[in-house]
């Protein structure tokens, strides 16, 4: 019963900054790839960033130069570091880990942008 247990989200104003957190409730071995996806109503679920166990680390396009992934492999947990925010960021966030045999997935964290 492994669980990624998210913290973070909310409401900031446009501009503003947030940091989301994702941490393991148990071990999870093989690790290949962690980051965060968010899905807004209505549209696809888009991958917003990813680092691999090679320190490899994607962002998409939308988010370059405002959004930071982070990992800390001591206390097991990934972050989002999350910088002038705009509205079309609105969104439920979702972090996932991607191991040899098995994905897991966060359970969302709603981030609301606006006035």
């Amino acid at each position: 019963q492994v669980q990624l247990v998210e913290s973070g989200g909310g409401l900031v104003q446009p501009g503003g900054s947030l940091r989301l957190s994702c941490a393991a409730s148990g071990s999870i071995l093989s690790i290949y790839a962690t980051g965060w996806y968010r899905q807004a109503p209505g549209k696809q679920r888009e991958l917003v960033a990813r680092i691999t166990s090679g320190h490899r680390v994607n962002y998409a396009d939308s988010v370059k130069g405002r959004f930071t992934i982070s990992r800390d492999n001591g206390e097991n947990t990934v972050y989002l570091q999350m910088n002038s925010l705009k509205p079309e960021d609105t969104a439920v966030y979702y972090c996932y880990v991607i191991t040899a045999t098995y994905d897991y997935w966060g359970q969302g964290t709603q981030v609301t942008v606006s006035s």
